[in-house]
């Protein structure tokens, strides 16, 4: 038998939780240490799983498949695309980044009411959604995609209500209750989403008679799996719905906001850049595989849906006063993007939505974790309580631009190459939908440059002229994501040749071709 890698890869981040969770509360420090270990050996695991997978192989590999449940038709089965695969090595790459940004989020208070913070919990619970989100991309057994979808819900409860961003314009108090409030309606609104899914995947088994995707999605192309219209568009609007929420897609969106505003900033990147991706990648592999028909039948409302999202998420960060809200709405923006990249049906859109996801985890990392440098060293979220922070911190105002100039895609940086890719196949199928959503560009820019000039730039605030600039620490957070913004806006095609494979085979599972240029004929 050959070695489970991809299992290994889960359970690594999954083991280290447990083993940082038993670390002895007084060794503070070892536990933090355990856990950027743990989540370094994941990332090479992950890096062997990206060197091991053939673009041009199969179309799931490495894959694993055990007998689970057999009076269900439940197995284990494991199995990667060039979609999946591309999302192991993001998640893999952000998570050390995401513990040493949060080094000392989770360290005991000195002064208010809550003087012990239990910090072993808190870098144990960062490993398990990791492992969580890692088995997410890999399963292609429905029943058990579904058992790690929600279970990620829990761990992500307690990061948001019990570790909180101590940057609280109302005190500690109230800082509490409003955490409480953010991780509640978060659990509240996915389990919603998720119970709607469970009833979708029950109606699925009774139609198929198991849960492997792949069977599943075989039976239905050679013809052996009859579907009725109706029974289809059920199933795929209780997947959809699930997934939309996590994504989020507006109007199933208002837990982000209030959950990234309270979180600390590595938490808030985890929920945005990690936790939000399994929505989107979800749809690409069970919505269209499973339900082409309907998928297609649902494309004009869901194109509709992703466009709001993208104009209503870029207007709401205009007119925000909090730094981390604001990076929020900019993020219900471009997940509208990715949405809308997914259902134009077409591969420049369908590889822009990928590429998208890659892209938008490191810019929003970047900006959001140099944002959290900033909120620490102010002590306030208020966009107000800045000003002529690069005057004082010029590295720090430094990156912080290059993290909003990628927010805004601005070409020479990875995202613009997603954003372009996903507009040029929007506008290929739907043009008044890919015209109308580059308003959201101009949006973008305006957000995101009012955002550094009230902070940043003007006179030197008296709260503010003591500011230290960006640590040793704090540079080794950033410099990486900085030089893979750049590295990937000049040459994406590393990432592109990974992902294109799966992107045509999803595009045949839905059966559409990309629409042929009209050229005049010469005359």
């Amino acid at each position: 038998m050959s070695f489970p890698l991809l299992t290994a890869t889960a359970a690594l981040p999954a083991i280290g939780a447990v083993a940082t969770a038993a670390v002895p509360a007084a060794r503070r420090n070892a536990a933090k240490a355990l856990a950027l270990l743990v989540s370094l050996a994941t990332l090479v695991l992950a890096i062997v799983v990206l060197v091991r997978f053939d673009p041009g192989g199969d179309r799931y590999q490495l894959t694993e498949s055990h007998a689970w449940i057999k009076e269900f038709g439940v197995r284990y089965e494991l199995g990667v695309d060039g979609i999946g695969v591309a999302l192991v090595a993001l998640t893999a790459l952000l998570i050390p980044f995401i513990i040493l940004a949060g080094w000392h989020d989770a360290d005991p208070l000195e002064t208010g009411s809550r003087r012990w913070r239990p910090t072993q919990g808190f870098f144990a619970l960062i490993l398990g959604v990791e492992a969580m989100v890692i088995i997410s991309f890999e399963a292609t057994d429905v029943f058990l995609f579904y058992i790690f979808f929600e279970a990620m819900l829990i761990p992500m409860y307690f990061l948001i209500g019990g570790f909180g961003d101590r940057a609280h314009e109302h005190g500690e108090e109230t800082a509490s209750t409003q955490r409480s409030y953010a991780a509640v309606k978060f659990l509240l609104y996915n389990l919603v989403g998720g119970l709607i899914m469970l009833a979708a995947v029950i109606g699925l088994y009774v139609v198929a008679g198991n849960f492997s995707l792949q069977e599943i999605a075989q039976a239905r192309a050679n013809g052996s799996l009859d579907m009725a219209t109706s029974t289809e568009r059920w199933l795929f609007l209780g997947f959809f719905f699930a997934f939309a929420v996590k994504a989020p897609l507006w109007p199933l969106h208002t837990w982000l906001p209030n959950a990234m505003g309270e979180a600390t900033a590595p938490v808030a990147v985890l929920i945005t850049a990690v936790v939000d991706k399994v929505g989107t990648f979800a749809m690409l592999r069970f919505c269209l595989q499973l339900f082409p028909e309907a998928s297609k039948w649902a494309t004009p409302a869901i194109l509709v849906l992703a466009l709001i999202s993208i104009v209503y998420g870029a207007l709401l960060a205009v007119g925000q006063r909090d730094i981390k809200r604001l990076v929020a709405y900019a993020s219900i923006s471009h997940f509208g993007f990715i949405i809308m990249g997914i259902f134009a049906m077409t591969s420049q859109g369908q590889s822009g939505a990928t590429l998208y996801m890659i892209n938008h985890g490191i810019s929003t990392a970047a900006l959001m974790l140099v944002a959290g440098f900033l909120i620490s060293r102010r002590g306030s979220r208020l966009i107000a309580d800045y000003g002529g922070v690069q005057k004082v911190a010029p590295v720090l105002a430094g990156t912080f631009l290059i993290g909003g100039l990628a927010t805004l895609s601005l070409p020479g940086l990875a995202p613009f190459v997603s954003e372009f890719l996903v507009l040029v196949g929007t506008f290929e199928r739907y043009p008044a939908i890919g015209i109308i959503a580059t308003f959201g560009i101009v949006l973008a820019a305006l957000y995101t440059l009012v955002l550094y000039q009230r902070t940043m730039t003007g006179p030197v605030k008296a709260e503010v002229e003591a500011m230290p600039d960006l640590r040793i620490r704090e540079l080794v957070v950033v410099a990486p994501l900085i030089v893979l913004l750049i590295f990937l806006g000049v040459y994406p095609k590393p990432v592109t040749d990974i992902i294109n494979p799966a992107v045509k085979q999803t595009m045949s599972d839905v059966q559409k071709k990309d629409p042929q240029p009209e050229v005049e004929a010469a005359k």
